[in-house]
């Protein structure tokens, strides 16, 4: 049996492709299981704003009654961000979504998917999934690391998110031969965090730099994506020790509720902004906007060097 498998690309995105201009694509867990109504709609809108005035146009991913949607109109992430008992997908669950005619959000390794059958060189995100605290031994390992070792698109985050055990994470993406870039900084961000503790692997101090290392490993045929970790500004993150107290309280929580599989981020995640009275979110949507930018930046820095 054969599948016709078409995109469907929205009007804007279609729109940008025909006149040759950049584009950035943009997951939609942010807007499902990442952030409360309605800061999980003003902050999409937000962020594909930040990419529109970087010069380049967005394209929010997501499946909606099985159709994979390259770029969503302003009616449909506004009926995503209310709606409930969305998928949360990655590679494991994407084609079965399509299939069965279902409604999901993708996350980093699925968002990834989508933008290269697109077409898309760049994706802007918070930030990525990793190793698990403890993941030595349960072995929780995000599909993004491995969707970075072998999914050709540049993805801009500020880092591993915090939650994880970004050491390991490292690692796993050294074996893997993933190029991990800090923005401008010595240090690798850790999400909320300007610093993790760890030196960066990689710097680079431009949007230019980064899209001569991206076309010389194209032409070199260096298959596989790059991370570049993007620090926040110094007024807007929040000091690492601080953080650390509220994800080991966070992770007690998680663990007397039995949470496990991918419920466990998100409920970090919600627990933290609980904790922090507010300011993670806040810092959590200064890092989403500062990400969008340097993606439109890449985009066109990319589209400038053919």
């Amino acid at each position: 049996m054969s599948l016709d498998l078409s995109l469907c690309f929205s009007p804007h995105v279609e729109a940008a492709m025909a006149a040759g201009r950049p584009l950035v694509a943009l997951e939609s867990t942010i807007v499902t299981h990442g952030m409360p109504y309605p800061a999980n709609l003003k902050t999409a809108q937000a962020v594909e704003a930040e990419v529109r005035a970087s010069g380049a146009e967005p394209a929010t991913i997501a499946v909606i009654d099985g159709t994979l949607k390259i770029g969503i109109d302003d009616g449909e992430l506004a009926s995503l961000a209310k709606a409930e008992g969305v998928m949360k997908l990655s590679r494991a669950d994407l084609a079965y979504a399509i299939a069965f005619g279902k409604t999901g959000s993708t996350t980093v390794a699925a968002t990834m998917i989508a933008a290269r059958a697109a077409g898309i060189g760049v994706f802007a995100t918070g930030g990525i999934g990793g190793v698990h605290r403890g993941g030595e031994t349960s072995l929780d390992i995000s599909a993004d690391l491995e969707e970075l070792a072998r999914t050709n698109v540049i993805v801009v985050s500020a880092g591993a998110k915090a939650i994880l055990d970004i050491g390991r994470t490292l690692e796993y993406l050294e074996t893997k031969g993933v190029p991990v870039v800090s923005y401008g900084s010595d240090d690798l961000p850790a999400f909320w965090a300007r610093e993790s503790g760890f030196a960066t692997p990689l710097r680079l101090d431009t949007a230019s730099a980064i899209a001569r290392f991206q076309k010389t490993r194209e032409a070199l045929g260096i298959a596989g994506g790059m991370l570049i970790a993007n620090p926040l500004a110094d007024d807007q993150a929040i000091d690492r020790g601080t953080i650390e107290g509220w994800i080991d309280r966070a992770l007690a929580d998680a663990a007397a509720a039995g949470v496990t599989g991918k419920a466990v981020t998100p409920y970090l995640l919600g627990r933290i902004v609980e904790l922090s009275d507010g300011r993670s979110l806040d810092t959590n949507i200064a890092l989403i906007k500062a990400n969008a930018r340097l993606a439109g930046a890449i985009a066109v820095a990319l589209k400038a060097t053919g």
